[in-house]
């Protein structure tokens, strides 16, 4: 058994944000009451000064494996992860091979449970991710996926999509789509602006998320498929997003989500400007009024998830000229901090309201297991001191590619579990 005491509780799933103990007993919560004492043998976590919450739920990871695990694989993925205060992940499909059939997704599945955490994974839209044909929904769902996506690509094909959502929408899982029109683009990860004319390069213009936003939360309202915009960047399509709840909300459907990196609430394109290729991401990094607009989705519900699009590359790749290399960078060791030092600290977001969107909503869109201490649910939990501060680097994952290595963070991961086992500690 495993006793925590003294620490400040906080579950969305509950509503509850008071000083209890819990008490975990054969890998689930089995008592949380304001003081607890165990009579037999148990180990204690002294949790006074910190905040105990449901482990964080990341549904939007790349581990690189199979195929590119010279930058990452599902073990260091997975340790990166713990150390971060997440529990749970969601792999994307962009693996070599691609996970559009059942040898890879079995794959993913068997070596993620070597792992100390919950390794989940989606499959592809699209056969290879080619945008073309459409795999089979539900020979993918029967050997373990939990969601689709051909995050990285978008995919341009109105009626192929619709399609797509038509047939998730009678499976009841959701779509998570990448929402930039490559037509738009010349130049993806900086920003068409102030950044694409420092690197005077074209760039990406706000105007290819917008336009896939808006095309994507139509067919989602027509077919009633969950669908999850990813890595939002424009005011613009937060205001998409709210007026797609709205409508949803009117006929009484909870189907729109979206979600924010770390990046993108904490980051401008003055970033791209100063860290070059480490802050070259896609969607890039916007303009001010994009990073608040963000914010204030994230504190009105608007946006329900926060996730980091946790992308390694090697140093070589990122040290390649800027329209050459990779987009994407890192995400789980910092995030849990960025969230604390950016909103919490600096807009005035609550911790619960932080917990919902990294732990509680993630897990609820995907049906994960997860998200919530109440009684009998399993024991996956962070313990996190809220007022320690850290310096960001040394980083468990195989890649570095971030540009805050070396910044200053709020918060720090002090104990991550795991079915009531101690899987990461400080």
């Amino acid at each position: 058994m495993l006793l925590i005491k003294n620490g400040l509780v906080t579950d969305p799933s509950q509503s509850l944000c008071e000083k209890k103990d819990i008490l975990v007993k054969d890998g689930k919560i089995a008592w949380i009451k304001d003081k607890i004492a165990c009579d037999t043998e148990c180990d204690v976590i002294d949790a006074q000064g910190c905040i105990v919450a449901p482990g964080l739920v990341d549904v939007h990871v790349h581990f690189r494996d199979p195929g590119f695990t010279y930058k990452e694989d599902i073990l260091t993925g997975a340790k990166a992860a713990a150390r971060g205060g997440f529990t749970s992940v969601v792999l994307m499909a962009n693996t070599k091979p691609v996970a559009d059939n059942e040898d890879t997704i079995t794959y993913v599945i068997e070596k993620g449970r070597q792992t100390d955490i919950k390794v989940y994974t989606c499959a592809a839209v699209t056969k290879g991710m080619g945008g073309k044909e459409l795999t089979d929904m539900e020979k993918l769902l029967a050997c373990g996926a939990v969601g689709f996506t051909d995050d990285g690509i978008p995919i341009t094909d109105e009626a192929l999509l619709e399609k797509a959502l038509m047939q998730a929408a009678r499976l009841g899982v959701p779509v998570s789509l990448h929402e930039e029109n490559p037509s738009l683009i010349i130049n993806n990860g900086i920003n068409k602006g102030a950044a694409s004319e420092y690197y005077k390069i074209g760039g990406s213009p706000r105007e290819a998320e917008i336009s896939l936003i808006t095309r994507d939360l139509e067919i989602a309202l027509k077919t009633g498929a969950i669908l999850n915009v990813q890595h939002i960047s424009t005011k613009e399509g937060v205001a998409l997003v709210r007026a797609a709840k709205q409508r949803a909300a009117q006929s009484g459907a909870d189907n729109i989500h979206a979600e924010a990196t770390p990046h993108h609430f904490s980051l401008t394109q003055e970033a791209a400007i100063r860290y070059g290729t480490l802050a070259k991401m896609n969607p890039p990094l916007r303009e001010e009024e994009d990073r608040l607009a963000i914010i204030e989705g994230l504190r009105d519900g608007t946006i329900d998830i926060i996730a980091t699009d946790h992308a390694p590359h090697s140093k070589e790749e990122k040290e390649k000229e800027l329209t050459q290399a990779p987009s994407g960078i890192i995400g789980l060791e910092t995030a849990l901090s960025l969230g604390i030092t950016e909103l919490v600290g600096k807009k005035g977001l609550t911790h619960t309201q932080l917990i919902k969107c990294m732990s509680t909503n993630p897990a609820q869109m995907y049906g994960l297991d997860a998200g919530s201490l109440k009684i009998g649910a399993f024991a996956d939990i962070v313990i996190y001191r809220p007022e320690a501060f850290w310096t960001a680097g040394d980083y468990l994952s195989k890649s570095a590619n971030t540009p805050f290595t070396g910044q200053k963070l709020q918060g720090v991961v002090q104990y991550t579990i795991v079915d009531g086992r101690v899987v990461y500690r400080a």
